[in-house]
């Protein structure tokens, strides 16, 4: 249950606190007061939208802060929006938390009924929801979820492959067209340039030629270098016998002969770093099969290293044309057993839903005749059949009614009033609790749910939420004071303007002062005092 809720800096309240009961909270005060922003400030705790627009006037933020007694114990749940960023911050028992996590646990907090959620009731697709959630077991509609998810995948899957398909076998000739080009050249990574290189080694080598000639003319012409040198060596041996001061140019002339001789082998042997297949290869070859890879490139338009990947490309791309047949047909295998498991699914629950409608129409119609409607009402579901895959429907339930004798079944959008929608979302609400105790059941706010009614059917409401607040906590925000007059504790909300300045203030009243407001309530006077007398008695 809500034990505490306290607002701060929100729009027109500066500090509002209210300690709710057990039981029936009722609050009520002059159109406009603020009652229906106070519950406000509790949805935007459980996770809605507000406004930074609405941080009051001076104060760099607004906060709402709650206490929820349940039974594992007591949370806390502070949010906080920000007026400058308009971002908000949400805390559990002090620790930073996230809206999602709040979303969670909202259910097992607070249900919040209002205008908005009667009208919320005429939709169809909330009809079914209602339906759905007094099925048996939430795993039936799991097992249509997961069936349809399976199904849906396999049908994407082959849509995406389908799709591939088409549009590569439309260019079917043409990818074949480049991937005989490219075979026939059958070109390599990096071979134009490697190609290049090798041309310029051969004219450098061929350049070389010459000058090797040369060089060993010098060594062993008519007049050999190598021979002069040999020569040389022989009278430098002599000298230095003679003259021990020539040793070390004998040593020089012996070094450079050892040198020369050297040169000579290598001038004799030639350039090296040729293979073999690069050394049968000439310039015109080199020129030829630049050539053909030159009209490769531009037939294809591309670069040489992207023909080499494209070719990879292409040899997938045919692959995947071949073996597509291949998958779609293990895949509409799969759709078939996936369909087969769609419609087990489904089947299951439309069973249950049928008997779910058959039982909670007479529940409801039980709710409705305490509420005040005619002995005669009548409700049921219509089954409203969707396909989700051919031969699997869903069928989803809405609501029917024959509020009197007479009268054709219609949906409740056709002939429902708003004090019969109020008294028809107070039945479902009703419907929805069991006997866990207080603290396990999420507390039940009503906004305004005796909008459009009136007389003995107040009496009928009353006892309604009556019954409902001593099963779980009520919060009542409501003008008739026959219902306010059941509250456990009643709290007042008005409008005090401080100085130029408007505050929305709270009160929660004793004995004395709920006599006054249930007089104010009932209109004043003589005839409203005698109505709050007859209440608080």
């Amino acid at each position: 249950m809500l034990e505490l809720l306290r607002i701060k800096n929100l729009a027109l309240i500066e500090d509002v606190e209210l300690e709710f009961s057990h039981g029936l909270n009722a609050l009520t005060g002059e159109t406009g007061a603020g009652k229906s922003f106070i519950m406000r400030a509790v949805d935007f705790l459980m996770g809605e939208r507000m406004d930074p627009k609405l941080v009051r006037p001076g104060a760099e933020k607004a906060t709402v802060e709650a206490l929820f007694v349940l039974p594992e114990g007591e949370t806390v749940i502070r949010r906080e929006l920000s007026a400058e960023t308009g971002r908000s911050r949400v805390f559990v028992n002090d620790a930073l938390s996230s809206q999602p996590t709040i979303r969670d646990m909202k259910s097992r907090l607070v249900v919040h009924t209002s205008q908005h959620g009667q009208q919320k009731l005429l939709s169809p697709a909330f009809q079914a929801e209602v339906l759905d959630r007094f099925l048996p077991s939430p795993a039936l509609l799991r097992d249509r979820d997961e069936a349809l998810a399976a199904l849906s995948d396999i049908l994407e899957r082959q849509r995406v492959i389908r799709a591939r398909f088409e549009d590569m076998d439309k260019q079917r000739e043409f990818l074949e067209f480049q991937k005989r080009e490219i075979e026939k050249v059958d070109p390599k990574p990096g071979e134009e340039n490697a190609l290049e290189d090798l041309k310029k080694t051969i004219r450098d080598r061929d350049r070389a030629g010459e000058s090797l000639q040369n060089a060993l003319n010098v060594l062993h012409g008519e007049v050999g270098l190598l021979d002069a040198m040999t020569l040389l060596t022989r009278e430098m041996e002599i000298i230095a016998r003679l003259f021990p001061g020539f040793e070390d140019d004998r040593d020089a002339i012996e070094e450079l002969r050892l040198l020369l001789h050297d040169l000579d082998t290598r001038l004799r042997r030639g350039p090296e770093g040729l293979s073999g297949e690069e050394e049968s290869m000439s310039i015109d070859d080199i020129e030829a099969r630049l050539f053909e890879l030159a009209r490769l490139k531009r037939k294809l338009r591309r670069g040489l290293d992207e023909i080499v990947d494209l070719k990879k490309e292409l040899d997938e791309s045919l692959s995947f044309l071949d073996a597509s047949a291949l998958d779609l047909k293990g895949l509409r295998k799969e759709e078939s057993a996936a369909a087969v498991k769609l419609r087990e699914a489904l089947d299951s629950l439309n069973r249950a839903r049928e008997k779910a409608a058959r039982e909670l129409s007479i529940r409801i119609v039980d709710e409705l005749t305490d509420l005040g409607f005619s002995e005669h009402v009548k409700v049921f579901f219509e089954f409203d059949p969707r396909e989700l895959y051919p031969g699997c429907e869903d069928r989803r339930g809405r609501l029917m009614w024959v509020p009197n004798p007479g009268q054709a079944p219609q949906p409740l959008d056709r002939i429902a009033s708003g004090g019969e929608l109020s008294r028809f979302l107070l039945a479902l609400v009703s419907l929805g609790g069991n006997d866990k105790g207080h603290d396990a059941l999420p507390s039940l706010i009503f906004d305004e749910v005796d909008a459009g009614i009136g007389g003995l059917t107040l009496g009928a409401v009353g006892k309604k939420l009556r019954a409902l607040a001593d099963r779980q906590q009520v919060l009542l925000i409501t003008h008739w004071p026959q219902l306010a007059g059941q509250a456990d504790r009643h709290f007042l909300i008005r409008k005090d303007v401080v100085d130029d300045e408007t505050f929305t203030r709270c009160h929660r009243l004793g004995p004395g002062e709920i006599r006054a407001e249930l007089s104010r309530m009932a209109g004043g006077g003589e005839q409203g005092d005698a109505l709050a007398e007859k209440l608080c008695s």
